[in-house]
């Protein structure tokens, strides 16, 4: 998966403060690149580098003329702020020559935020943005449910083109801004979420969870209060208690490899959408394929994000409409890609590809020359 070197990789040794991380530029496009910045105590270079990596391939699919790249600061207990504050120093010629970071797991807005005025950094002042009539946190407000959108329509997408009732059982694993905005979404298209997972374990009822009470009992980490959920709701704290959920979809929404090799058989699902970023180990996707189940791909369903950001640093959002009505762009944009990419992705995996998304990305460039 990581044969090919990446176009730049930088080491953050963290030698007078407390920051130690990676930026790895996996492909530079017009001397761009873009991709989020994850904080956690357990990040490591080579998961920096499977995901800058994925956000090449998700880009690419979705046409947006940038590079993909991470960024990984490992967590290591000591004060928040001043990591975020040296990060941002560190990165500052990076986000300034053309290499934009955002949030992903474990940085939120507010900590982008933080980051970016230590860098002194505006993506205003990027030639292809400069047209952007508000600032960067401003653009991002109406487009807080984009990657659930986007993920919610791949699901919609793969589940038309399959056997079975107009209304699926769906079980969603991690209710962090993602995992919350599917559920809205597909519970407005008829679906029943049927099981929730978070740190703390699983809820579930067969007839469906009440969506808005749901959300209104969570956090914004994505923790559900159990007090505040009706009698009919089980409750599990087992840690892969979301398995024992019978669901038809199974939408993966929060860490790495939370389907992998000693949990594969146990998935009930006959179709899983990828969520969240690598969220089924390659020796997972081996087994579910054997077993019949159908995997929706990372770079094509959680794509909002990287689409939304990508089209307003590359000038492709048009700047000229009202902010509202700009932010309805970006969700008709990102929705047609989505379902154009999620059925040709299927396609390519009905004919037997080993590596569907390579074989797509083939395909599509080929289709340019």
């Amino acid at each position: 998966m990581l044969d090919k070197k990446p176009a730049l990789s930088v080491t953050l040794n963290g030698a007078d403060a407390p920051v130690q991380g990676w930026v790895v530029v996996d492909s530079l496009v017009e001397s761009m690149a873009m991709g989020g910045t994850r904080m956690t105590a357990t990040v490591t270079e080579d998961e920096v580098r499977a995901l800058a990596k994925g956000m090449t391939a998700k880009l690419s699919l979705v046409g947006l003329p940038i590079g993909g790249a991470k960024a990984g600061i490992v967590a290591t207990g000591k004060p928040r702020e001043h990591a975020l504050e040296h990060f941002g120093r560190t990165v500052a010629p990076l986000l300034h020559g053309g290499v934009h970071l955002g949030c992903d797991l474990g940085i939120n807005q507010a900590d982008r935020a933080a980051f970016y005025d230590a860098a002194d950094y505006d993506v205003r002042r990027l030639t292809r943005c400069a047209r952007l009539p508000m600032d960067w946190g401003t653009y991002w407000e109406p487009l807080v449910d984009i990657t659930g959108h986007g993920v919610g329509v791949a699901t919609l997408t793969a589940v038309a083109g399959m056997p079975g009732p107009a209304s699926r059982r769906v079980v969603i694993q991690g209710f962090g801004a993602v995992g919350r905005g599917v559920a809205k979404y597909l519970e407005r298209h008829g679906h029943r979420i049927v099981g929730v997972a978070d740190v703390q374990g699983t809820v579930s009822c067969p007839d469906g969870l009440p969506v808005d009470g749901l959300i209104k009992a969570t956090d914004p980490a994505g923790t559900v209060d159990r007090a505040l959920l009706p009698d009919s709701v089980t409750i599990a704290n087992g840690a892969d208690a979301w398995l024992d959920v019978d669901a038809d979809v199974l939408v993966l929404a929060a860490n790495m490899n939370a389907v992998h090799a000693g949990n594969a058989a146990q998935v009930r699902a006959a179709l899983i959408v990828e969520g969240g970023n690598l969220c089924c180990s390659p020796e997972a996707k081996d087994a579910l394929a054997a077993q019949g189940v159908v995997v929706i791909p990372d770079v094509v369903a959680n794509v909002g994000g990287a689409a939304a950001g990508g089209c307003a640093l590359t000038g492709t959002v048009p700047f000229d409409l009202p902010r509202d009505q700009m932010a309805a762009w970006v969700f008709d944009w990102v929705q047609e890609r989505v379902e154009r990419n999620t059925r040709e992705v299927l396609e390519v995996m009905a004919g037997g590809a080993p590596d569907p998304v390579a074989t797509l990305l083939t395909a599509r460039r080929t289709a340019t020359v």
